[in-house]
């Protein structure tokens, strides 16, 4: 990580000057305001108090997100086709970055940069904040000199991602907040409210009902055997997530996120637009083909749509074409394989590419729209026929209360 080091040179005028530089050594600094024409008379390296010391939160301070990153790639564009060199554009970047984690990587990139590596070997060193399709593109901006195009380019493709998972988060936010909430309401009624039914059906005496009696026995449990109860939920969490983290487990929720009744669709749709953004991105820049494909199955997001681009990355080495293969795997529909093959007919692959990217981006947002519409009134009846359930069931006594009494 690079330190900070105040110095003291005098410029070509005689001058004292003071300042602080970061670098990894004293002698890169020593070698930097060389470079700059200044004569270096004292150089300390910057140490912080303890008191003024950052405080980072794991998984908080050192997140970078793709929307910082989007901005960032759109900065330095501008940058760039302004003139500015490349470690300047850096330099600046590394100051205005209002996310810390992202402002730290670019300023070692910044370093790297300055010590001779290019631009996108010093980024595949940072893997957290600049993924393989950003690096392999940022490579073949440099090879073609047009590395403004490529970052702006990057910066409209991280953003369409952005927008997409947007979207999904908002169709499945309100279904889980629901969710929780009726879980919050059931959990009080069972160890709250029905004791209090039960405590008042035992004195009066005689045969409740039997959903009243289920409900009784359901609310003892709970309350009796409540550490059982949160223990299994913390375990089948625990266990889900260990599950879908094994390749194996992965494998199969992916292709059973794909076939759910209500989801499966937007599961299939955004999977699609991604496939296809990424892909046109990738074609688009110059990438070769092959390596493009790989990129692409490596950041699918689905186990199912990876393995149909690993496929289809078999089949083209071996010479065939790009469409026909994924004409073998359900998840690609017949007209995305068609615009495809005309796309590679006709030499617009990358146009092609773009424009099913821009259909099923459409599709995503008329479906959430469509779930969110319909997910409503669904959500609003499964809390009535659960809540009201449990009431009618607390108060069928009171019908016989008059029997109970005598």
């Amino acid at each position: 990580m690079a330190t900070t080091f105040a110095y003291k040179v005098r410029d070509q005028g005689g001058q004292l000057v003071e300042g602080q530089l970061e670098a990894d050594n004293v002698s890169l600094v020593a070698g930097k305001l060389r470079s700059m024409g200044y004569t270096p008379i004292a150089i300390e390296e910057q140490r912080t108090s303890s008191l003024r010391a950052e405080v980072k939160i794991p998984g908080l301070t050192d997140r970078v997100k793709l929307k910082d990153v989007a901005v960032f790639s759109r900065q330095f564009a501008t940058m760039i086709n302004s003139g500015l060199s490349l470690l300047r554009s850096l330099a600046i970047l590394t100051e205005q970055t209002e996310n810390p984690e992202l402002a730290r990587i670019i300023g070692e990139v910044r370093l790297d940069v300055e010590k001779g590596s290019s631009l996108s070997a010093a980024m595949a060193r940072h893997p957290k904040a600049f993924n393989r399709l950003y690096v392999a593109m940022v490579k073949s901006g440099e090879a073609g000199g047009v590395l403004d195009s490529v970052l702006l380019r990057l910066a409209d493709t991280i953003e369409r991602q952005v927008e997409l998972r947007r979207r999904v988060k908002s169709a499945m936010t309100y279904p889980a907040v629901v969710s929780v909430m009726v879980f919050m309401i059931v959990t009080v009624m069972l160890v709250f409210i029905v004791p209090m039914f039960k405590d008042m059906y035992t004195e009066l005496g005689g045969t409740l009902p039997l959903p009243t009696r289920m409900l009784l026995s359901v609310s003892n449990g709970a309350r009796r055997f409540w550490f059982l109860v949160i223990g299994a939920e913390i375990g089948a969490v625990v266990g889900f997530r260990a599950w879908i983290g094994s390749e194996e487990g992965r494998k199969r929720w992916d292709a059973i996120k794909l076939r759910m009744p209500i989801f499966g669709g937007l599961v299939r749709k955004t999977a699609l637009a991604r496939f296809a953004r990424t892909l046109a991105a990738l074609t688009r820049s110059g990438v070769p083909i092959l390596e493009s494909l790989e990129i692409v199955a490596d950041t699918a997001g689905n186990h199912v749509v990876a393995t149909a681009v690993y496929d289809t990355q078999t089949a083209v080495k071996a010479g065939d074409s790009l469409a026909r293969p994924l004409e073998q795997h359900e998840v690609f529909p017949p007209m995305v394989v068609q615009m495809m093959a005309v796309g590679e007919e006709t030499g617009a692959l990358d146009e092609m590419l773009e424009k099913i990217a821009d259909f099923y981006d459409d599709e995503v947002k008329a479906t959430v729209d469509g779930l969110t519409s319909l997910i409503e009134p669904l959500l609003i009846a499964v809390m009535g026929v659960v809540i009201g359930g449990m009431i009618i069931a607390l108060y069928l006594p009171m019908f016989n209360i008059i029997k109970l009494i005598k």
